[in-house]
Parts: C-alpha cells; sequence; structure tokens
C-alpha cells in the first residue's frame, strides 16, 4: 500500500473570505466551491476548505499545528505576503539549514514557507 498524496482539509466560518485570502494573498486557484467547502490548488499543492462540522461541536477554527510549504523561492514569497498577511516570525535562516518565515491566514491558522540554504549561505 502507498499513500499517495495529502490533502490538508481547513475549517472556516467565512469560506468566501478563506478563498479569498488563499487566491489573492498565496496565489492558490479555486477549483471549485459551494457555500460549504472550498477545493484550492497551487502547483502541486491542494487545499480543502470546510464549513464546521457540527455533529463534532465546532466553535471555532482550531489545530495545533502548522502547514508548511516548501517552496523555490522564500525570499520572492516573503516580499509578496509580508504587508498582506499577519505574521508570525519574519524571514530568518535558521542553523537547521531552512530559510523560513511564517504568517496566519484569516482563520488563525499557522502557515510556514521555507527553502533550504547552502552551506555558503548559512
Amino acid at each position: 500500500m502507498k499513500i499517495q498524496t495529502l490533502t490538508p482539509m481547513l475549517r472556516t466560518w467565512d469560506t468566501a473570505a478563506t478563498v479569498e485570502f488563499y487566491t489573492a494573498i498565496l496565489g492558490f486557484v479555486r477549483e471549485s466551491q459551494t457555500e460549504e467547502w472550498a477545493s484550492l490548488r497551487r502547483d502541486g499543492v491542494r487545499l480543502m476548505l470546510a464549513r464546521p462540522n457540527h455533529h463534532e461541536g465546532d466553535q471555532k477554527p482550531s489545530f495545533t499545528g502548522s502547514l508548511y510549504f516548501h517552496v523555490d523561492d522564500v525570499d520572492a514569497l516573503w516580499a509578496a505576503v509580508k504587508d498582506r498577511a499577519k505574521v508570525c516570525y519574519p524571514i530568518e535562516t535558521f542553523r537547521y539549514g531552512m530559510r523560513e518565515f511564517a504568517i496566519y491566514d484569516n482563520n488563525g491558522y499557522l502557515l510556514q514557507f521555507g527553502q533550504p540554504v547552502t552551506a555558503r549561505e548559512k
């Protein structure tokens, strides 16, 4: 058995605003959308958005981790989004060999973006 892909499904109380965040700020494309859910993609990454699951008693978006995106030009992405989203931490080169930054989406989900650095860049 082989796991082929992972598509995170994030819950949102405002599907339209969340689609707008991911398309306008991060460059995702809306594949499909209803009032209850939406499907987004950018390059090889897919995200699903869904309204609250009332069977589970959702009161607000919650997630105890982050979504980590590996990108090929982290500095260009940082320049494009730094003034358009709430920043968790600005771009930085870390001693473990990644150059990265983190922002929050409109629901408060933590999104991290990183790119490996060469030995010379460290």
